[in-house]
């Protein structure tokens, strides 16, 4: 066995060392104040939190089937869902990409061939050959040292930007699936605004044939039948329009199924959903459930690793490589100990004058860094910011729709009243169609009320990262696997 001296293990351990070295500066992330609690409570809010929701299916709280459907055939067929994942598919070729720099790369070749030598070539012998073979197969290996680290740090921002396109693929799920509960709650609004305006149209209707028949028994003047037919045929124009948009609502679901608006249809019917109660939990876990603070992060991430990659270029790059094969000029003596050949060593590049480009490539990694450190930073504090939006939003509606319903209620109780009083000849018609238009504005209200309170509940669960676990124990939320789109 050969012996190694002292020096042999000195570069030894010297080359490990400088292999273990990495030019990326450590991470810095942005300081975010964050509350202890949230600003924005409301009598709405759940008493105990520990009671968690399914996070992969948060949409069933509101308790219909019909949306559960629908849901499966979003995560199914839209092609913007598609796109993402295709977005982290690719990501994910690009990070095993840079991981394959860690490896050496070897080659085989053959090749045989006849050739002819020019008469005048240069330094041309009397004796050399104008026709020859040449017969070769080999291999090559070669293999590059990461003394600086940069290998490793690309393949660290390799998977940085990977595990940030998963988080860019279930922010698309949660805001797709989320955009899609809140048209099927504005579509089943405007199908409840549609029964409140047939109902009102009928009313009206009645109210004509009544101011017409006493217009006929010279009781009521010919105002008062304007006056009714004027109020009829402006609710029919609300019903007409409130179909109009909801066709449009119907072929925007459409659109999030990836189906075809000419085909797709959903039948019109009251359905009740329910409003559900929703564990906040406290600000500092927002930070680990809410995707686009996850990618946010990671790209943050990678490209502090870039900077290490940048910076290595100030680094001589030194490669390990041989090569070796059989040439010949025959075919029977082509494999020969003879016809052998081979060549090995280390070579080395360091470019020693490039006009500042690695100075410029240093510093535009350092530029990409403080940009992504203040998109995570802008990212958190918007989070915050929807939170407490959709907090504020349920919290005040739902004292609105309580005072509204009661709004309806004594609209209700007036039109009856000033109904009352006009067949007995009490009061004119103007204060029948004025408590007529009261109680329409204020029913259609309360539907908006009751609707604005849905869709700022899926605002919120937007805004929390999802649903929440099963296991009523677990303090932190495990996050979506990415790589499920079901």
């Amino acid at each position: 066995m050969k012996r190694v001296d002292g020096r042999s293990w000195s570069g030894v351990a010297l080359t490990l060392l400088l292999g273990a070295c990495s030019l990326a500066p450590p991470l810095k992330t942005p300081i975010v104040p964050t509350a202890d609690a949230y600003k924005e409570i409301g009598p709405w809010t759940q008493a105990q939190p520990a009671d968690r929701l399914p996070r992969d299916s948060w949409w069933a709280l509101y308790g219909n089937a019909e949306l559960d459907d629908l849901e499966k055939g979003l995560i199914a067929g839209n092609p913007t869902l598609a796109a993402a994942l295709a977005n982290y598919a690719q990501a994910r070729a690009l990070s095993d990409q840079a991981r394959a720099g860690l490896f050496p790369t070897l080659g085989l070749s053959a090749s045989t061939e006849r050739n002819r030598e020019s008469i005048n070539a240069p330094l041309r012998g009397p004796s050399t050959p104008t026709y020859y073979n040449a017969n070769t197969v080999g291999g090559s290996v070669s293999y590059e040292l990461d003394l600086w680290g940069q290998i490793r740090n690309e393949v660290a921002a390799g998977e940085a930007n990977a595990a940030a396109s998963a988080a860019d693929l279930e922010n698309a799920r949660l805001s797709l699936i989320a955009q899609l509960v809140q048209d099927y709650i504005q579509l089943r609004s405007l199908d409840r605004d549609s029964a409140i305006l047939d109902e009102t149209v009928s009313a009206y209707a009645r109210a004509l044939k009544l101011t017409e028949q006493r217009h006929d028994a010279g009781i009521a003047p010919g105002l008062d039948v304007a006056q009714a037919q004027t109020q009829l045929d402006a609710a029919r124009s609300q019903t007409a329009q409130t179909l109009a948009q909801r066709a449009l609502m119907e072929h925007a679901i459409a659109a999030l199924l990836g189906q075809s608006a000419s085909t797709f249809s959903i039948k019109p019917q009251i359905v009740a959903i329910s409003l559900p109660q929703i564990p906040t939990g406290v600000p500092t876990t927002l930070l680990e459930r809410r995707p686009d603070i996850a990618g946010a992060q990671r790209r943050m991430i990678a490209a502090n690793a870039n900077i290490g990659v940048a910076r290595a270029a100030y680094f001589p790059s030194l490669t390990l490589g041989g090569q070796g094969g059989f040439q010949s000029t025959g075919i029977s003596n082509w494999l020969s100990a003879p016809s052998s050949f081979w060549a090995v060593g280390p070579s080395a590049l360091l470019s020693v004058f490039d006009g500042g480009l690695r100075r410029a490539q240093v510093a535009q990694a350092r530029a990409e860094f403080d940009a992504s450190a203040a998109y995570y930073r802008g990212t958190v504090v918007s989070a915050f910011q929807q939170v407490e939006d959709s907090l504020a939003t349920l919290n005040h509606y739902h004292d609105a729709s309580v005072d509204e319903k009661a709004a309806v209620d004594a609209a209700q109780r007036t039109l009856d009243f000033s109904m009352a009083l006009y067949k007995q000849g009490a009061t004119d018609y103007l204060t029948v169609v004025t408590s007529q238009t009261a109680l329409l504005q204020t029913q259609l209200e309360a539907l908006t009320l009751d609707t604005l309170q849905l869709t700022a509940s899926v605002d919120l669960i937007r805004a929390l990262g999802g649903g929440w676990e099963d296991s009523a124990g677990a303090q932190n939320p495990r996050p979506l696997n990415a790589r499920q789109r079901g």
